[in-house]
């Protein structure tokens, strides 16, 4: 089975993981700079390192398909309880309709991944 084209699923991801990235770190720091390093490390370094074979042109670690879907709710997780901790009440809506989207739009892909990729 060939990997779904996933060009737009890809672009909501990214805004998901960007607000991971940023919100993670930022609601962390008041209480420990340590563990908001820590979180930027894992939020980003974790899906750089490890993929599934065929998801991504160039693999450092390979794992399997299930791994890079867990890769991806933790971001969407992390993304989604950072915006409430953070954020006011109409920012943490919208960052949670954007997770509910990549959800959506990530189907495709995720059902591909746990099929064996």
């Amino acid at each position: 089975m060939d990997r779904p084209d996933d060009r737009r699923a890809s672009a909501v991801r990214f805004a998901t993981e960007l607000v991971a990235w940023i919100a993670t770190p930022w609601a962390l720091w008041p209480y420990s700079p340590v563990a908001a390093v820590l979180a930027v490390v894992l939020l980003i370094g974790l899906p750089t390192v490890f993929s599934t074979p065929g998801d991504k042109e160039h693999v450092l670690v390979a794992v399997p398909g299930w791994a890079t879907v867990l890769l991806v709710l933790l971001q969407l997780v992390a993304a989604v309880v950072a915006s409430w901790w953070l954020m006011p009440v109409w920012a943490a809506v919208l960052v949670s309709l954007l997770a509910a989207a990549t959800l959506v739009t990530e189907t495709p892909r995720t059902r591909w991944l746990l099929a064996g990729g």
